[in-house]
């Protein structure tokens, strides 16, 4: 990298409060989301960011990490929300949990301890992973077996299922 500001770098990708991406700025998926960088939930996510992560080596050092990933594919994410509102509202419907998620869990660790920013980031990230993964998981288990019970005719023995 020439470190000449090409407007195409994570660093340059200004977030709609005139903010640079690479300077702890842009939540730009949620700002495009929801419209303005005002939205309380742009707002509890930089609320999140700044009071709670930043405040500690290890939450600075998982924003670090983070930013570089996120700053790779959300620029587009963010211009594919303001091209198409059907996406918007879907991406504001899919991000909604994360964010009460972190509004709840995280300003628990607010200037706390390296442990407690560590404590609360972990049940974060295991909630959301819980609210992504294991819950459409179960979902997508129950359907399989409930298919598997019409065609088998019955209940098929299931828990949960009734017999009269």
């Amino acid at each position: 990298p020439s470190g000449a500001d090409d407007g195409d770098s994570p660093a340059a990708a200004d977030d709609a409060d005139g903010t640079v991406a690479g300077d702890n700025g842009g939540c730009l998926i949620a700002t495009a989301a929801y419209g303005t960088e005002l939205a309380p939930q742009v707002q509890a996510l930089r609320e999140v960011r700044d009071a709670a992560l930043l405040e500690s080596g290890s939450g600075a050092a998982f924003m670090s990490g983070f930013g570089a990933a996120y700053y790779a594919f959300s620029p587009a994410v963010a211009d594919l929300e303001r091209e198409h509102p059907a996406f918007r509202a879907a991406v504001a419907l899919f991000v909604a949990p994360m964010v009460a998620t972190l509004s709840v869990l995280m300003p628990m660790a607010d200037g706390g301890s390296e442990a407690s920013v560590l404590l609360y980031g972990i049940a974060s990230i295991a909630a959301v992973a819980g609210m992504y993964v294991a819950a459409p998981a179960y979902a997508a288990h129950r359907v399989r077996l409930a298919l598997a019970a019409r065609r088998c005719g019955g209940s098929g023995g299931h828990a949960g299922a009734t017999t009269a």
